[in-house]
């Protein structure tokens, strides 16, 4: 835990902290081993997590929600961090209740709402969002599943690819082009039910550097009819829609990338007081205290500046070039902090049976995913 209570966190928050903090320790701890080597959490921990009001937190109650703000959602998610399941289950609930149950509650209708929200609140139905295409990473303008017209409906034929929860997925949103426009214009979100998509298909699961207990696939469409009730907000509305979206998404990672930061400084200076070297401990070593001094140093200010982000994001007063400077900062600076650490372990830092091992793997996809860095630069510089 951040020493000082953030801004943004007020009584009630901070009894949601120990109430998620000891439900992952109770109920979710057990299992991490397991769900990273079998590269999927169990549906029945997303039913407990329903269950115990960690899923669709800040979604209203008329949808099954929990009724609280995006600020209940940092919440959770950043206990999630701090347990090290940042990786694993805070994935997988972030796509899914944080980013896919946004999606719905800001574009969907009443009957969409009502539809999918209460299953996704329960655990009994798992969201994922597929943008990324072989051919089309960052470029979202350059999507190529294309969805045709038909009765009734479009008839979708694509492929995605490194889609978080795509093994486990029940409601799957589309970036599909639905229309002849060039670039952002004619692009739409569709939602795919998984139960009933005929020629839906999952590809493999894929073997990743890090990030072992999240499922990220391959998914494959061959003309999948999408009924008209399906189409999520307006007709070639689907570029706008994703990028007045993506600034949270990124808030999110910046909050994970913060927690990381932290907990790798407190995991090494655990480590360097306990472990000797030339007969005095390592923290003793004047080296040791400087890149512990620096690795503090940019937790702090990384943790100063992303809660004031947080301040304004909860008042609605959040930019997209400033959700992009905080992804892209905190993420780069994840990665040095875990790597200066990481090196203070000497050889068992290469372990990983080690967290440091785990967060220093983990870390690494942070810079690519919710748009790459180099496109987070782009975005701040059109603001110059």
């Amino acid at each position: 835990m951040s020493p000082e209570r953030s801004p943004w966190i007020d009584d009630e928050l901070a009894m949601l902290q120990d109430h998620v903090a000891l439900f992952l320790t109770r109920e979710f701890a057990p299992h991490v081993a397991r769900w990273e080597h079998e590269k999927q959490v169990d549906r029945s921990a997303w039913r407990k997590a329903g269950a115990a009001g960690i899923l669709c937190a800040s979604i209203p109650e008329a949808y099954g929600g929990g009724g609280g703000t995006r600020a209940h959602e940092a919440v959770i998610h950043q206990e999630l961090s701090r347990a090290g399941m940042g990786s694993g289950f805070g994935v997988c609930n972030s796509i899914s209740s944080a980013i896919v149950g946004h999606y719905i509650l800001a574009y969907g209708t009443e009957e969409q709402k009502l539809r999918w929200l209460p299953d996704m609140a329960k655990g009994l139905r798992i969201g994922a969002i597929a943008m990324t295409e072989p051919g089309a990473g960052s470029d979202l303008q350059n999507i190529r599943a294309r969805a045709r017209r038909v009765d009734d409906g479009w008839r979708l034929s694509g492929q995605k690819v490194f889609i978080s929860n795509g093994q486990s997925a029940d409601l799957i949103v589309v970036v599909a082009r639905t229309g002849d426009e060039p670039g952002a214009k004619g692009i739409s979100l569709l939602v795919v039910d998984t139960a009933d998509a005929e020629g839906f298909r999952r590809g493999r699961n894929l073997e990743k550097l890090g990030m072992h207990a999240q499922d990220t696939s391959e998914l494959f469409f061959d003309d999948v009819f999408v009924p008209e009730a399906n189409l999520l907000g307006v007709e070639g509305a689907g570029f706008g829609q994703l990028m007045h979206q993506l600034a949270w998404e990124r808030m999110i990672i910046a909050l994970d990338a913060v927690v990381n930061m932290e907990r790798a400084v407190a995991l090494t200076t655990d480590y360097v007081r306990e472990r000797n070297a030339f007969g005095k401990a390592l923290f003793d070593f004047q080296n040791t205290q400087f890149v512990l001094a620096e690795a503090a140093t940019q937790a702090t200010v990384a943790r100063i500046f992303v809660d004031e982000l947080m301040v304004r994001l909860l008042a609605g007063d959040l930019d997209a070039a400033t959700a992009a400077k905080a992804k892209y900062w905190t993420t780069d600076s994840q990665c040095k902090v875990i790597d200066a650490c990481q090196q203070l372990f000497g050889g068992y830092g290469y372990m990983t049976e080690y967290p440091i091992a785990r967060l220093f793997a983990d870390a690494r996809a942070s810079r690519v995913y919710g748009g790459a860095n180099e496109i987070m630069k782009l975005i701040i510089a059109r603001t110059l």
